[in-house]
């Protein structure tokens, strides 16, 4: 009788956003057939993969302090006699790749957001010692084409990448070097991965594009269809565009109960002057008269956004502005940065670069005025019933953890059998970052 060779373990560590976090599940789908299994520790891990962002101010130093250590790592397991392949994948890899080979010689291969599909062949190529060990090629559909039909879902909450790349070029952003132009998968294809998904018990799942509601033939239309699918009883999406922003899909969040009422549409600033510097092409005015549009169709939206202060030339008058914008919207979240330069972008070389202490100033009182919209929309919750997905057990013993209709926290004592489930909970207290709340209906004791 043959002996089962021993799996091998495969750890990943994902910087940024949702898209990243997509591509590191199909990382693991890629990579499952060949014998791999995760690992949550890179200790004992015969594959490191670290999936990198390129958003974050000094993203690519973060990933050079990690390989340090996994380098380490990687030597005192070859001591012992094991072997280890260690892979830097996502948008760092695409925009520095021959630098990281060059930088980190530990490195085994480099492989960018739109080629990990290849990781088998690379990995391959690595552990003979020979070939190319940089692949970085913009092929989106070749790489949606070559992933695992039969992808593994991990709980009931699932991202699903519809849209990739970006043609809009804002000024401060490398989103259109590392991860290419728009593409848009086929919608049979998001289909069939959806109900593979709804199968296997995912009731929620959120649609991931740079720019989501660019995406080809209409995102209403894919929403609509995606409605139709058993099991699936809500449907999120990010990040949006102001400028993608339609009608149908306005009309799709009064149309259909499953499109939760909650929507991210980055605005960046509130000054005019500094969105035409950003290349956003909408005013700050056209901006704030699609979100009346938006809630005249859902009263309740739950709106989110992103923020950059500090940009080039951004002057007080500017700042204000966006102060003023975001007290005319009031958002029930958001995002806020301080301007950083990105290699290879126009912003980088704009004159007006803003001092660090004034950036830092103008982002403590941004934040200041969104935590206040933060905990005033939580406030209003309190004395609601709201339909709540629990997804996993709380910090304390007999808690369980959720999700809102708008994304918010919620916890709430109740047996673990109602993981999985949607139950209204009514809402008791609130905090910035999360509601409190009882089971609105009584719930069966669990036996011990």
């Amino acid at each position: 009788m043959t002996a089962t060779p021993p799996e091998k373990r495969l750890y990943i560590k994902t910087w940024g956003c949702q898209m990243n976090v997509y591509d590191s599940e199909r990382m693991a789908d890629v990579l499952r057939p060949l014998g791999y299994g995760m690992t949550d520790t890179p200790d004992n891990a015969d594959l490191m993969v670290l999936n990198t962002c390129h958003i974050r101010e000094k993203a690519a130093e973060k990933v050079y302090s990690d390989l340090g250590r996994l380098r380490e790592i990687k030597e005192d397991r070859a001591a012992s006699g094991l072997s280890t392949t260690i892979a830097v994948a996502g948008c760092v890899a695409q925009a520095e790749g021959a630098e990281i080979m060059r930088r980190q010689p530990a490195v085994d291969l480099v492989v960018g957001p739109q080629a990990y599909h290849q990781l088998p062949e690379l990995i391959a190529r690595a552990h003979r010692a020979s070939g190319e060990r940089l692949s970085a090629a913009f092929e989106p559909e070749e790489k949606f084409d070559a992933l695992p039909k039969d992808r593994q879902a991990n709980g009931f909450t699932a991202f699903l990448t519809v849209q990739e790349g970006c043609d809009k070029f804002c000024t401060f952003c490398v989103v259109p070097y590392t991860r290419g132009g728009e593409f848009s998968r086929p919608i049979e294809a998001v289909l069939a991965e959806a109900r593979s998904l709804a199968s296997q018990g995912v009731r929620e799942v959120t649609l991931l594009g740079q720019n989501v509601n660019a995406y080809a033939g209409g995102l209403a239309a894919l929403v609509r269809r995606l409605a139709e699918i058993p099991g699936l009883d809500r449907i999120r999406y990010t990040t949006s565009h102001p400028r993608d922003m339609d009608d149908d899909l306005i009309a799709a969040h009064a149309d259909l109960p499953q499109l939760a009422p909650y929507l991210h549409l980055p605005v960046q600033s509130g000054s005019d002057r500094i969105l035409r510097a950003m290349n956003r092409k909408h005013t700050a005015a056209e901006y704030v008269a699609m979100i009346e549009r938006v809630r005249a169709s859902r009263p309740d939206i739950a709106l989110s956004g992103d923020f950059i202060v500090g940009f080039p030339g951004e002057a007080d008058k500017d700042f204000e502005a966006t102060l003023d914008l975001i007290r005319a919207v009031s958002y029930a979240s958001a995002f806020s940065f301080k301007y950083s330069r990105r290699p290879g972008t126009p912003a980088s070389a704009m004159p007006g670069q803003v001092a660090e202490p004034v950036k830092e100033a103008r982002l403590a009182t941004l934040n200041a005025l969104l935590d206040e919209q933060q905990r005033a929309f939580n406030t209003t919750q309190v004395g609601r019933t709201l339909d709540v997905l629990f997804e996993r057990p709380g910090r304390h013993l007999g808690q369980i953890l959720g999700r809102s209709p708008y994304l918010q926290a919620v916890h709430a004592d109740g047996p673990q059998s109602l993981i999985g489930q949607i139950v209204p909970v009514r809402i008791e207290s609130a905090a910035k970052m999360s509601l409190a709340g009882s089971l609105a209906v009584a719930q069966p004791l669990e036996l011990a």
